[in-house]
Parts: C-alpha cells; sequence; structure tokens
C-alpha cells in the first residue's frame, strides 16, 4: 500500500484516513478520558489492511490492538507496529512466536491456559501479559461460572502470567430487543471479574463493549473497550451516519455494443441483449475479488460516471459486466462497487448477510491505498 493521493491503479481499496479519524473520533467522543481503546485489526482488519490501517490505529492514538489468530499479530510486529496486541484465538501451538513477538493471548479455558505456563517455565518466564475470556452467554469461547473457582486456584499458584484484562464479548448489542440478555450478560461479566480480581488481590482491566456496546451501553464502558465495525465506518445507530473509510473502485478494461437481441452475455447465457440494443462495460473484479455471484444479473448496480449501472449476466471468476446503456462510458473510466454509493451495507442487504461478510471478502490482491 502506498500512503498518497493515487487515483491510477487498476483495481484499489481505497482507504480515506480523515473518514477513519473522524470515526475514532466520534466512538472516542462516547467514553471518558481515561477509557483506552482498543481497534480490532483481525480479518486483515476487516478487509482493509491490517498492516496500513494499524499503522493509522497507532498515529490516531489507540491504546490496543487485537488480533484473531497469532501469526497476524506476527505481521504487524514484523510491520514495526510497536502498540500492546491482544490475539483472540492464540490457541497453544504457537505459544513462542507469541512470546518472542510480546504479544498478549486471550486464554479461554484452563488447557490452553496450564500449556502456556509450561513454555513460559521452560523459559524461566514470570509475569507474562494474559487477558482472560470469559464466557457470560456468547458460548464461542470463555470460562463459565462453574470454571472459575479452578481458575483462581490455578493462577493462585503459578507466577508465570499476570492477568493483564478480563473481557467477554456481548452477543446482541446492537439489537434494542436483546437488551435484557445484554444487561444479564453485563451482570455475569461484572460478578466473574469480581471474583477473579478478589482471589488474584490486583485488578486487572475489564472490557465488554464491542462498537454497538460503545454506542448504546456507554455506563458499562469500564477500563477500555473494543472498536471494531464502527471504525470502519458501520453504525449500530439508525441515526448515526458514520464516514464509509473503504471505496473499492476499478477501471473499465472494454466497452461493446451489442446490437442483436438473440445474442447473450456471460456464463449460462443469462444476461440478455435488449430488443433496442445494450451497450456493456467489462470491469476487472469478479468472484475471486469478493463479488458475490449474488450479486449478478441485475440484482446489484454500481456506479460508473454518476451513474448506476446494473450488472448483467453472471458473475465471472475475476470480471463482471454492467449495462451501461445510455450512459457515458469510455475504456478507463472508473467504476465504485461500493463506498459512498453504493454504500457496504447496500450490498450487504441485497445479499441478506451483514457488512462484515462484504468487507472481509476483498482479497489481498486488491492493491489497498491510504487516501490523505
Amino acid at each position: 500500500m502506498t500512503m498518497a493521493d493515487r487515483t491510477d491503479d487498476f483495481s484499489r481499496l481505497e482507504l480515506n484516513l480523515r473518514n477513519c479519524l473522524d470515526n475514532y473520533r466520534y466512538f472516542r467522543s462516547l467514553l471518558r478520558p481515561r477509557t483506552k481503546m482498543l481497534v480490532l485489526v483481525k480479518a486483515n482488519a476487516y478487509g482493509h489492511g491490517a498492516v496500513e490501517f494499524a499503522s493509522m490505529m497507532q498515529r490516531a492514538g489507540a491504546d490496543y490492538l487485537a488480533v484473531a489468530l497469532p501469526v497476524e499479530g506476527m505481521e504487524l510486529r514484523q510491520a514495526g507496529v510497536s502498540l500492546p496486541i491482544l490475539v483472540l484465538t492464540a490457541g497453544t501451538d504457537f505459544f513462542p512466536e507469541i512470546i518472542e513477538n510480546r504479544l498478549e493471548p486471550g486464554i479461554p479455558n484452563l488447557y490452553t491456559l496450564a500449556a502456556l505456563c509450561d513454555t513460559l517455565r521452560d523459559r524461566g518466564i514470570r509475569n507474562f501479559p494474559i487477558h482472560i475470556k470469559l464466557d457470560t452467554g456468547m458460548h464461542r469461547l470463555g470460562f463459565v461460572a462453574d470454571e472459575l473457582p479452578a481458575l483462581t486456584e490455578f493462577l493462585a499458584s503459578h507466577d508465570e502470567v499476570t492477568v493483564r484484562s478480563v473481557y467477554s464479548h456481548l452477543a446482541a448489542a446492537e439489537d434494542p430487543a436483546e437488551d435484557a440478555f445484554t444487561l444479564g450478560q453485563i451482570q455475569r461479566f461484572c460478578a466473574g471479574a469480581d471474583l477473579l480480581e478478589s482471589a488474584l488481590g490486583y485488578r486487572p482491566m475489564r472490557h465488554i463493549l464491542n462498537s454497538a456496546g460503545i454506542e448504546r451501553f456507554p455506563q458499562y464502558q469500564f477500563d477500555m473497550v473494543r472498536l471494531g465495525i464502527g471504525i470502519y465506518g458501520i453504525s449500530a445507530l439508525p441515526d448515526v451516519h458514520l464516514s464509509s473509510v473503504a471505496s473499492l473502485k476499478v477501471k473499465v478494461l472494454q466497452v461493446k455494443r451489442l446490437n442483436n437481441p438473440e445474442e447473450t452475455i456471460g456464463y449460462g447465457r443469462h444476461g440478455h441483449v435488449a430488443p433496442e440494443g445494450t451497450v456493456t462495460a467489462t470491469i476487472p473484479v469478479g468472484y475471486a475479488d469478493g463479488i458475490n455471484r449474488h450479486l449478478g444479473c441485475g440484482r446489484a448496480s454500481f456506479s460508473v460516471n454518476g451513474h448506476r449501472a446494473p450488472t448483467i449476466g453472471n458473475i465471472c471468476m475475476d470480471m463482471c459486466m454492467l449495462d451501461v446503456t445510455g450512459i457515458d462510458v469510455q475504456v478507463g473510466d472508473t467504476v465504485t462497487i461500493f463506498g459512498d454509493d453504493p454504500t457496504v451495507s447496500e450490498l450487504a442487504g441485497i445479499l441478506g448477510t451483514i457488512p462484515y461478510e462484504i468487507l472481509t471478502s476483498v482479497p489481498r490482491r486488491i492493491e489497498r491505498i491510504i487516501i490523505k
């Protein structure tokens, strides 16, 4: 990725630095000055480019970063990112790499904790920072209440680690219909964190709020919050319009005028030429670039020269075709797949999915460019 005002790339995911910082300041404004901000950069920063986005967040003033896998944290360290990094899914196979790269593992069970302590003891390491994950209702990873006595007993007899934070994950913070459940999760989290703090004799940081939680339950921000999809421009509140950070843009490869209504377009011959003729534009992105095949055959439209152009025919692996009849389009013109128009949320709505899936589907072969 290049940090420049580049607009000549064949296919590119533009990251708007100003919009990113605007979103960061919005969420920061909902917090007390002393509350720490952790930013999620897992899954290649939700498809935005992990190294580039982590560097932006380090400059913006984030206190922590979080990744899903050790290899993601290793990539950031190799790129010179120095912020503390929480590894949410540490597993047990990469403890040496976690230690060497100063990563901080999330610990969801006693098996993982014991294995980590064995590795640390073999290396003569004490007080290595860890983060204890509590399962308060998501039922994915974490210690349930019945397992906490065994956890506290183990921690009391092992000085290889020190608990940097206790955290949990809200399952439905964005849904007002589930507020009773969310509040129940927070109550269970507080009870578990209190028990751990009492047994440890010191107070680890606490964090449970995700992006939706920051917006809807700021009174439970505790010591730190975890900002994920919100930093990338998606709000849980209908009246809040965050700035789009990512815009997927491509250049037109070829324009065709088709006059024979018996001709068809694309695989399976699902695109049809209109009786009065059809003009198509071929662009260099397909389902290998995150353009879901269900967006084909006119279900979605993309922006070109101030107009919406619907897809025509099936989405190919590396290309797709647009119906640009009546639009002044030339080879080399820019097409916006998503950004301000259309938005990621619009495409997600067509597919019956969530914006996360659209963003994380953009592969690394699409160059990321920071636009100042």
